[in-house]
């Protein structure tokens, strides 16, 4: 919904009341089709599934549950990063990352065929 109300207002005048400098919307839709994407089948998105086939939860109030968690924890992750674009400017922080997913994929692998 919040992305539909800030896609009614002009590019200008969102650029102006943020404060931002290039292409706001642009910007806009990269995060927001990257998350989407990356949220896709995610474990969030399986809990609420599961979370959803339970008949004494109402649909509305796991919606909102499952939509005020995931605000929150962006909310952590934009403050995170934040925090570490300034005290860790310089450390490799997208090689680091690299790395991990790979040994994260590694590990996955070794215990799947570890069995």
């Amino acid at each position: 919904m919040l992305f539909v109300l800030l896609l009614s207002f002009k590019t200008s005048y969102l650029s102006q009341l943020l404060g931002e400098r290039g292409d706001f919307m642009s910007g806009l839709i990269t995060v927001f089709f990257s998350v989407f994407l990356a949220e896709l089948g995610d474990k969030t998105q399986i809990a609420t599934l599961l979370f959803a086939t339970n008949s004494k939860l109402s649909p509305f109030m796991i919606f909102l549950a499952s939509a005020g968690a995931l605000v929150l924890s962006s909310a952590i992750a934009v403050l995170a990063g934040t925090l570490a674009k300034t005290y860790l400017q310089n450390i490799p922080l997208k090689f680091i990352a690299g790395v991990a997913f790979i040994l994260i994929g590694v590990w996955t692998l070794y215990e799947f065929y570890k069995g």
